[in-house]
C-alpha cells in the first residue's frame, strides 16, 4: 500500500462517517440492513446503524458453519488442570445452544441480564455467546472479585440469574467460587432467581435447593437445545461490563450490538490483520474488556479460532515452572496474532532469554500489548527476542477496541517505542489543556488526551441506568468543551505519534511542578538493574508532595544487602536526575520482591499511595498477593 494509504483511511472515516462506517458494516451479516447509519442529534449520546437487525452469536459463530464447520473456533488450554479442548465452529454451536436453552429453561428472555462469575473455562465463553443469541444482556464479573465487590455489581446489574462455577485455579492453589457467590448473594439487596453452576470437580459445593442447577442436570432434561438466534436491533444493549471510577460505587459501562459488532469485525481486518482460518491468542480474563472483545467476540466474528488460557504465564502443562509455555503454544497452534500485557511481558524478562528462540514462532506476525502504558526498555526487549513487531495499543474499557495504535492491516507504518501510534478511524483525538480547555497542537505539549464526539461504533452508549453520570463524569470535566475525557495525559509528536504519560488523577505536584508518574517510571525501568517500578505521589509538608518508587531488582541480594540496596538506589536517582531533572527525582526508591496488583495485573499505585501516607488503602478484593503490600508498609515504617 501506499505510504500515505492509512492517513487517506483516516480521513475518510472523520470527514465521512456515514460512508466510511457504511463501508464497514458489509464485514457483517444483517437481517434487516440499517436505515440510517449514524444519528448523533442529542449529543454527547450517539446512536449507530438503527434500524439494522443483527446477532453477535450469529455472526461470531452460525455464519461460519457454512463454510467453516469443522475449523477449530475455541482452543482451550489449562496449565491449571493439565489440559487441552479445541471445539470446532460446529462443537461451538451445539455447546452454545444447549446454554441458550438451559437460560429459556430458566425463565430468561430478550433484555434479561444473566451475571456470569467463571474462571477461564470453555463454558465461560459459551454462556456469553448464549446470552448474545438469545438477547439476554450478559455481565461478566472477573472470577477473582471477593464477596463484597461482587454483591455490589449483582445489586447494580440486577440479573434474573447468575452462571458460575465451583472453583478457579491459579498457580495451582484451588479458589472455590461457589461459597463467595453464596455470601455476594447474601449481601446483595437484588436476589437472582436462578444460578447456573459448572462442576469442574475442583472443590465441593453446597446446593441451594430450587436455586442452583448444575448444567450437566438442566441440559440433560431438555427436550430440545435447537434454539435459533434473537434479531436485535442495532441499538439494543448487548452487554455491560464494570469499570473503576472515581467512587466506590461501579461503573457499568454500556455496549450496544451493531455498532459493537462492526466495530470488532472492522478491527480485526484493519487492525490486527486478523484472516480466517487462523489463530489468534489473548492472554487476558473473560473479567476484562480486551477478554470480551478478543478473546470471545473479535477473533470468533473473524472466523480465527481463538485460544483461550487458564494459567500463569511461567507454569507448563505439568503445573511446573515453564516460562516458555506461552511461545509453546504459538508454536503448536500456529498463532498468527497474540495480544497480551507489558505486565506479563516484564514478568518473562526474569525468565531464560533463549526460551525466546526454543520454539518455532514463525507463523508470529505480531504481538500487540494493552493494559497499561508498555515501557521502551520493554519493548525492546521483546522486540529483539521475537523478531516480530511489537504493537502498543491504548483503548479503554468504554472504548471497547482500541484509541491509539497502528493499523497494521491497513499499512505497515513504524512503531516507536513507547508510544502506542496514532488515531485510529473514527476516533477524533486531540490534546487539550487542562484548565482552558484550549487545543494544544505543537509536537510535545502536554495536556488532557480527549476525544471529539460523534464516538464512533463499539463505543460505551452510556453508564448502566446512569445517563447523568455518563455525562457528567466524561464529558464535562474539561471547562467549556463537551468532549470525552480519558483522563490520561499525552503528548503528540511532530508525526502524529501520541505518547501517554499517565493519569491526571496520577499527577505528582512537587513544588509546583506536575509530574506525570509514567515518565518518571519510564526512566527508572532502563536502569539495568530494575525489572519493574511503580512510582507515586506522597504529600510532604515542605514540597506538597514527593515521588516516592518502589522497584523491584533483577539482583535479587538488593533486597538483603542494605549496601547493594544503597548503590543501587544511588545509581537510579542519579539516572532520574539525568534525564528528568532533580525535580523529578524520588525522595526514596525502595526496593521490594514485588509489586502489589491487581490478579489482572494493573499495578494499585493508589493503595502503595495510601500506605505510604499511612492511609486505608481501600478495596483489595482484587490483589493479587496480599504481601507484597505488607512488605511495602514495613519498609515506609521501618
Amino acid at each position: 500500500m501506499s505510504a500515505s494509504s492509512y492517513a487517506e483511511f483516516y480521513r475518510r472515516s472523520i470527514d465521512s462517517p456515514e460512508a466510511f462506517w457504511a463501508e464497514q458494516a458489509r464485514l457483517i451479516d444483517w437481517q434487516t440492513p440499517p436505515a440510517r447509519i449514524l444519528d448523533d442529534s442529542r449529543p454527547p449520546f450517539v446512536h449507530w446503524f438503527a434500524g439494522g437487525k443483527t446477532n453477535l452469536c450469529h455472526n461470531a459463530v452460525d455464519r461460519h458453519l457454512a463454510q467453516r464447520a469443522d475449523q477449530p473456533a475455541l482452543i482451550h488450554v489449562s496449565t491449571e488442570t493439565g489440559s487441552e479442548r479445541t471445539y470446532s465452529f460446529g462443537q461451538l454451536h451445539e455447546e452454545v445452544q444447549r446454554v441458550a436453552a438451559s437460560l429459556r429453561a430458566l425463565g430468561v428472555a430478550k433484555g434479561d441480564r444473566v451475571l456470569i462469575y467463571m474462571p477461564m473455562i470453555p463454558e465461560a465463553a459459551f454462556a456469553m455467546l448464549a446470552c448474545a443469541r438469545i438477547g439476554a444482556i450478559h455481565c461478566v464479573v472477573f472470577g477473582g472479585f471477593a464477596s463484597g465487590a461482587l454483591a455490589s455489581r449483582i445489586e447494580d446489574a440486577a440479573p434474573k440469574v447468575v452462571v458460575s462455577a465451583d472453583a478457579g485455579s491459579r498457580g495451582g492453589k484451588v479458589v472455590a467460587y461457589k461459597p463467595l457467590l453464596d455470601e455476594a448473594i447474601r449481601l446483595s439487596k437484588h436476589k437472582p432467581e436462578a444460578v447456573l453452576l459448572t462442576d469442574r470437580g475442583l472443590a465441593p459445593m453446597e446446593l441451594n435447593p430450587g436455586r442452583d442447577h448444575l448444567d450437566s442436570d438442566l441440559a440433560a432434561g431438555l427436550k430440545s437445545t435447537d434454539v435459533p438466534c434473537e434479531w436485535l436491533d442495532a441499538t439494543d444493549i448487548s452487554y455491560t461490563i464494570y469499570t473503576s471510577g472515581t467512587t466506590g460505587r461501579p461503573k457499568g459501562v454500556q455496549r450496544d450490538t451493531g455498532g459493537y459488532a462492526v466495530a470488532l469485525a472492522a478491527s480485526m481486518k484493519h487492525i490486527f490483520d486478523g484472516r480466517p482460518g487462523e489463530t489468534y491468542f489473548s492472554t487476558s480474563d473473560i473479567g476484562w474488556v480486551v477478554g470480551q472483545s478478543y478473546i470471545v467476540y473479535g477473533p470468533l466474528i473473524a472466523g480465527m479460532a481463538t485460544l483461550m488460557y487458564e494459567g500463569l504465564p511461567t507454569q507448563g502443562m505439568d503445573r511446573g515452572p515453564d516460562g516458555g509455555i506461552w511461545w509453546q503454544l504459538v508454536q503448536k497452534y500456529k498463532v498468527t496474532v497474540m495480544f497480551s500485557a507489558p505486565t506479563a511481558v516484564r514478568v518473562l524478562k526474569k525468565q531464560d532469554p533463549a526460551l525466546l528462540k526454543k520454539y518455532d514462532l514463525s507463523s508470529l506476525r505480531a504481538l500487540f500489548l494493552a493494559g497499561e502504558p508498555l515501557d521502551e526498555p520493554t519493548a525492546r526487549w521483546i522486540s529483539e527476542g521475537l523478531g516480530v513487531p511489537i504493537i502498543d495499543n491504548y483503548w479503554q474499557t468504554e472504548s471497547g477496541w482500541p484509541i491509539i495504535t497502528l493499523a497494521s492491516g491497513v499499512e505497515n507504518k513504524q512503531a516507536k517505542f513507547g508510544s502506542p501510534g496514532v488515531p485510529m478511524y473514527g476516533y477524533k483525538v486531540k490534546i487539550l489543556h487542562e484548565s482552558t480547555g484550549e487545543e494544544l497542537t505543537a509536537p510535545n505539549e502536554k495536556g488532557v488526551v480527549v476525544i471529539e464526539g460523534p464516538t464512533p461504533p463499539g463505543f460505551m452508549q452510556t453508564v448502566w441506568k446512569d445517563d447523568d453520570r455518563f455525562v457528567n463524569t466524561y464529558w464535562k470535566s474539561v471547562p467549556g468543551r463537551m468532549v470525552y475525557s480519558t483522563f490520561d495525559w499525552g503528548i503528540r509528536d511532530e508525526d502524529g505519534y501520541f505518547y501517554i504519560l499517565g493519569r491526571t488523577d496520577d499527577v505528582i505536584n512537587v513544588a509546583g511542578h506536575r509530574l506525570g508518574t509514567r515518565e518518571i517510571e519510564e526512566c527508572i525501568s532502563g536502569h539495568n538493574g530494575v525489572a519493574e517500578v511503580a512510582v507515586v505521589g506522597v504529600a510532604d509538608a515542605l514540597k506538597g508532595q514527593v515521588a516516592m518508587a518502589f522497584a523491584v531488582p533483577k539482583d535479587s541480594l538488593a533486597l538483603t544487602d542494605p549496601a547493594r540496596a544503597l548503590a543501587l538506589e544511588g545509581e537510579v536517582m542519579q539516572r532520574v536526575n539525568d534525564e528528568l531533572g532533580a525535580v523529578a527525582r524520588p525522595a526514596r526508591v525502595r526496593f521490594v520482591s514485588a509489586l502489589p496488583k491487581t490478579r489482572s495485573g494493573k499495578l494499585l499505585r493508589r493503595a502503595i499511595q495510601a500506605v505510604c501516607e499511612q492511609r486505608d488503602p481501600g478495596d483489595l478484593t482484587t490483589m493479587d498477593d496480599p504481601t507484597s503490600l505488607q512488605q511495602i508498609r514495613q519498609l515506609v515504617q521501618g
